[in-house]
């Protein structure tokens, strides 16, 4: 099992910045990729930002290239998001992910509101 703890979200002004934080514990062994996706009230949930540890890989979606951030300690197994140039289509509940193996581990959300 994985544990994730996610920090770092609230409210900021369209243009704005912020910062989320994930903590990983427990069976960290096996990690193939850690990621940030975004769920915002009735859409589905989807990718904002991955990386993989092979080779380091990072993806990101289309709506948050060259405005979001995605870095990774695995020393520290953490997993940050810097997100600036904040707009309001932002909005939603991030989670941290995890895939292992063939599990698929998550946080239990952090609330982002971008206000216009």
């Amino acid at each position: 099992q994985v544990q994730l703890v996610e920090s770092g979200g609230g409210l900021v002004q369209t243009g704005g910045s912020l910062r989320l934080s994930c903590a990983a514990s427990g069976s960290i062994f096996g990690i193939n990729s850690m990621g940030w996706y975004r769920q915002a009230p009735g859409k589905q949930r989807e990718l904002v930002a991955a990386t993989t540890t092979n080779g380091g890989r990072t993806n990101y979606a289309d709506a948050v290239k060259g405005r979001f951030t995605i870095s990774r300690d695995n020393a520290k197994n953490t997993l940050d998001l810097q997100m600036n140039s904040l707009k309001p289509e932002d909005t939603a509940v991030y989670y941290c992910n995890v895939q292992r193996y063939a599990s698929n581990y998550w946080g239990q959300g952090t609330q982002v509101t971008v206000s216009s």
